[in-house]
């Protein structure tokens, strides 16, 4: 992991697969991703259930500045945070809303605008949605799409399909 850490400094650097071979290395990529994030962009994760995809939630967020503990929103479905990163936005004065939506529960696209999910991964924050094939007709065609997928033991192939600097 830590050549790609090294390597992957630009948007001309994506799609990137790599290899994770720990819960703590995954956490690591995931503030390696947030990097990349700024307001607008949408990240949608995929992958089965217990491959990671709140472990890497948890590395965005702290590589976004967030100090609250990151668990799945599963009943609640979206949970809501403040990036308040000075070095990741340096010329922003007010703080960035971050969303972690979990769409397990939800029966599709219908449920999520029920939701106000529209408003919120269409608005001025960064969105992280989990499960995101649950809603993959709002999921837009320019969002960051990250698939988790077992190897074996704690070994995971983390697969970054697209890069999106926001609006």
């Amino acid at each position: 992991m830590e050549t790609w850490i090294h390597s992957v400094s630009s948007l001309s650097d994506f799609p990137a697969v790599i290899k994770s071979t720990s819960p703590e290395e995954t956490i690591e990529i995931g503030k390696r991703i947030a990097f990349f994030l700024s307001r607008g962009s949408i990240v949608a994760l995929k992958g089965a259930l217990g491959t990671g995809k709140t472990c890497l939630t948890k590395g965005i967020a702290m590589g976004l500045g967030i100090k609250e503990e990151i668990t799945s929103p599963t009943y609640t479905i979206i949970a809501e945070y403040e990036s308040i990163n000075p070095s990741k936005f340096p010329l922003e004065n007010e703080v960035i809303p971050v969303y972690h939506i979990d769409a397990y529960r939800l029966r599709g696209d219908d449920d999520f605008c029920l939701l106000g999910g529209e408003e919120i991964i269409y608005g001025n924050g960064i969105s992280i949605i989990e499960w995101s094939d649950n809603v993959s007709g709002i999921i837009p065609p320019d969002a960051i799409v990250i698939e988790i997928k077992f190897l074996d033991g704690d070994n995971r192939l983390i697969a970054v399909n697209g890069v999106r600097v926001g609006k």
